[in-house]
């Protein structure tokens, strides 16, 4: 497993009773339903109107507040995909749309990372501080609802990088966070 996905997905165990009701995730459904487990109602997944995902249930492209019904998600799950969209404000203001009266979006964004060969440089636009993540959500959503959480330090980060897994390295030395080197960093914001 990729050292990024275990900072994902620990993050996403810390917060899973808010994985409940009406969720949305982008790409796939693969943490909704390992996360929310029978408290998930629907399960949706979004993709960009030019995806060819044949699961996407929801085609809408992050950066137009319009492409949203209003309040009608109590989660959404933003994996590593915010420093994709280049127009991260308007993606939030999205987001905060879609969400209902204390829905939460979990978000996860890199810190110290490559950029995928898979996506490549042009679809690369950003990667996040800890500042920068608190920042931004709470432009959108106040300071009161929102939480950011840095993962990683200087051992995770150059392991990361190097191409190695999470099982190769001890996971009591993956859990020391050092603010000097994020892996990625967490969000969790309410929408109030």
């Amino acid at each position: 497993m990729p050292l990024d996905r275990y900072y994902i997905e620990s993050f996403l165990q810390r917060h899973a009773q808010d994985i409940r009701g009406r969720v949305a995730e982008i790409g796939d459904n693969v943490y909704t339903l390992r996360f929310g487990l029978e408290r998930v109602v629907t399960s949706d997944i979004i993709d960009s109107p030019e995806s060819a995902n044949p699961h996407a249930t929801m085609r809408i492209d992050l950066q137009d507040v319009n492409a949203v019904e209003g309040g009608r998600l109590d989660c959404i799950i933003v994996t590593q995909t915010l420093h994709m969209i280049y127009d991260v404000r308007g993606a939030l203001a999205t987001v905060h749309r879609a969400l209902a009266p204390a829905g939460v979006v979990l978000a996860t964004v890199p810190g110290i990372t490559s950029i995928d060969a898979h996506d490549g440089p042009e679809k690369w636009f950003w990667a996040m501080t800890q500042s920068a993540a608190r920042r931004l959500f709470e432009e959108r959503f106040g300071s009161a609802g929102v939480e950011v959480q840095q993962f990683g330090n200087v051992l995770a980060a150059t392991a990361f990088l190097q191409g190695l897994a999470f099982e190769e390295i001890d996971r009591a030395s993956l859990d020391v966070v050092d603010p000097l080197y994020p892996v990625i960093t967490g969000i969790r914001a309410t929408k109030f």
